[in-house]
């Protein structure tokens, strides 16, 4: 990832590691049984930004378990505060984003099938 530093994506690496540890220690229940991955994280450059990218499966489940995350971000914030403390000075705000390249990738192969 051209321009980004250092920095900013062991701390992105950081976050991605901790906010899959906390997605999966709700348990699928907390998701309408659905499973949550965090496929990416992308931190601006003065790391107030995370941008969490997940992946859900099944996705017919994708827009109830964005609502999940996105009702819960102050939740999530602070849990993730608590295992980033150490590390950084600021928690960054984060913003849940759907990823949808596994439904593109599954498109295609739907494609290559016919």
């Amino acid at each position: 990832m051209e321009g980004e530093s250092t920095r900013q994506l062991k701390v992105a690496r950081e976050i991605q590691k901790d906010m899959a540890e906390i997605i999966r220690s709700k348990g699928m229940s907390a998701y309408e049984g659905a499973l949550v991955t965090v496929s990416e994280v992308r931190v601006s450059p003065d790391l107030s930004l995370a941008k969490i990218y997940v992946s859900i499966f099944p996705s017919a489940k994708a827009e109830a378990v964005m609502g999940i995350l996105n009702a819960n971000v102050r939740s999530y914030r602070g849990e993730l505060g608590a295992r980033v403390a150490r590390q950084l000075r600021i928690v960054p705000e984060i913003v849940f984003y759907l990823d949808t390249t596994l439904d593109y990738a599954e498109h295609i192969e739907e494609l290559l099938k016919k």
